[in-house]
């Protein structure tokens, strides 16, 4: 028979996106206040102007406030993820995203606005990590990319939605309803990601890291049946490799998440996943988003129009986005990568020169202001094409799975950390040195590239498993690298082991290791592995 490598079904596609609800909510609770700036009875019912020195600063505090909280909840949600499981920490998680929706939403005062913020922004913090890490662990390696990218396009659709509530609700004639009813609407896909969430199976690698190793494998072939591997081959290959890479990694000290910052093993992957994110951030995505309406209008396109166009862009770069899911298994991580952000470079430098020329009462060329319109349209396309789903994907990917986590909650409070700093500062800069706050990205970003495109590894078609590799780390079974021969060969031995764990890695070594680059295996590792099986257990 032909080699058999684990396939993800129309279940797996479900699973993902069904959760990626989840990426929904963080898409859309931090783009709805871009929606929620752009409407005067905002400012009304609270009684400032967007323009004041106090507006700048209410609305520099709530997306500060809100992507601070991020970093809290980045730092936290290991301890979510590892003790209650994938499953049970994403239940909790979308109460707590009610729960703050809610209060933006009854707010009388704007302290209490700013307090549900703060709460949202914890809330979506778990979140943003407990997705992609969640996904990444119930896809199979050559497909990892494709519906870990789901979480990204989800997020950006979730930008798209925002704006076009903001665009719809515009029209609405009664000031009251228009921007607790766009807080409002912050709570639908927590709720529905909540109520569904019992019929989502949980993360076959914590299902076996925590000893339910028949439930893990049987999630594993649920998500992988197909009609081309009626044994379950592939699903039991990549059983066995979660099960022996576990057993290897189980003696090692499960440290915190500031100690894994200096442990000479994952500190270079922790600084890889927070620079990454923090470089994406670093792009000003976000300030471009979130101040878009305000920009807008200081280029002279003011009414329902900004909020159009705000809802269009973001709309365009969710298409983006899932063209960069189905590219990235192809093109790779660091290629896609590099190409979008040297585009984010090029287009805002444009941007902010067209700004500094048109972007003024005393000069209203519209010719120039439609090409600045342009420019922010096809920065957003670099964005979406290149970095948005890539930078998720990788993160996701370069931990393994005993602190996978605490390292993707690391990596992405990178992201919240740089976006509270940008966004801190976005209403006092914008309103003090105007379009030249946009320089900031541009230094900023031209600096961060070189290092990732000359430094970062590749992940492409690897397991999870498999990635620890590129870092040193010992690899307990490398099948990636197999021949061709070698790899039915496991396949068959896989296939007529009815107990997997008395599969014999000594004798099936020649098939596992020989070839491999990756592989670092002893003798005595593999004894080691065969005594205590999964941790000394029996399939339970």
């Amino acid at each position: 028979m032909g080699h058999v490598r684990a396939k993800a079904n129309k279940y797996n596609f479900a699973v993902a996106f069904f959760v990626a609800l989840g990426s929904f909510t963080y898409g859309f609770n931090s783009a709805i206040i871009g929606s929620v700036i752009g409407l005067p009875s905002f400012f009304s019912y609270f009684n400032f102007k967007a323009t004041s020195e106090y507006g700048g600063h209410i609305i520099g505090a709530s997306n500060g406030l809100y992507a601070g909280a991020g970093c809290i909840g980045c730092w936290t949600v290991f301890w979510l993820l590892d003790t209650l499981g994938r499953k049970r920490a994403i239940q909790v998680i979308t109460v707590l995203c009610i729960v703050s929706a809610v209060i933006q939403t009854a707010s009388v005062h704007i302290a209490m606005f700013l307090v549900g913020r703060f709460l949202n922004g914890i809330g979506v913090g778990f979140m943003n990590c407990t997705i992609p890490t969640y996904i990444s662990e119930i896809s199979p390696p050559a497909q990892r990319g494709r519906i870990v990218g789901l979480h990204g396009f989800i997020i950006c659709a979730a930008y798209g939605a925002a704006g076009w509530a903001g665009f719809g609700i515009y029209y609405e004639t009664n000031p009251a309803i228009q921007w607790r009813l766009l807080c409002a609407l912050q709570i639908v896909a927590p709720l529905l990601l909540l109520i569904g969430s019992p019929w989502i199976p949980e993360s076959p690698r914590w299902l076996i890291n925590n000893g339910h190793d028949q439930k893990g494998l049987e999630v594993l072939e649920k998500l992988h049946a197909n009609s081309d591997d009626p044994q379950h081959v592939g699903a039991k290959e990549e059983f066995v490799q979660i099960q022996t890479q576990l057993a290897l990694e189980r003696g090692s000290p499960s440290p915190n998440m500031f100690q894994l910052i200096f442990d000479r093993r994952y500190r270079k992957r922790m600084f890889y996943g927070f620079y990454l994110q923090a470089m994406c951030q670093s792009t000003g995505v976000l300030v471009v988003a979130n101040y878009m309406v305000l920009e807008l209008n200081n280029l002279g396109v003011t009414g329902s129009m900004p909020l159009l166009l705000l809802a269009v862009y973001n709309s365009w770069a969710a298409l983006l986005n899932y063209i960069n899911a189905l590219l990235i298994d192809r093109i790779g991580r660091i290629r896609i990568i590099t190409i979008g952000i040297s585009g984010c470079i090029v287009c805002l430098s444009i941007v902010t020169a067209l700004n500094s020329r048109y972007g003024t009462a005393d000069n209203p060329n519209k010719a120039g202001q439609a090409v600045a319109v342009l420019f922010m349209f096809l920065f957003v396309t670099f964005y979406g094409f290149g970095i948005d789903v890539s930078s998720y994907v990788y993160c996701s990917e370069i931990f393994p799975t005993h602190i996978r986590s605490k390292g993707v909650g690391w990596s992405v409070s990178g992201l919240f950390l740089m976006t509270t700093i940008y966004t801190t500062a976005a209403g006092p800069a914008f309103n003090t040195i105007g379009w030249r706050f946009y320089l900031i990205f541009i230094v900023i970003t031209t600096l961060m590239l070189p290092y990732v495109v000359f430094c970062f590894p590749e992940t492409k078609g690897l397991s999870l498993e498999e990635v620890g590799a590129l870092f040193g780390d010992e690899v307990a079974m490398d099948v990636t690298h197999l021949s061709e021969k070698q790899r039915e060969e496991l396949d068959a031995n896989i296939a007529k082991t009815t107990d997997l764990t008395t599969f014999d890695l000594e004798k099936n070594r020649h098939h596992v290791n020989t070839g491999s680059p990756f592989s670092k295996m002893s003798g005595t590792d593999i004894e080691h592995i065969e005594e205590v099986g999964a941790g000394g257990r029996k399939l339970q």
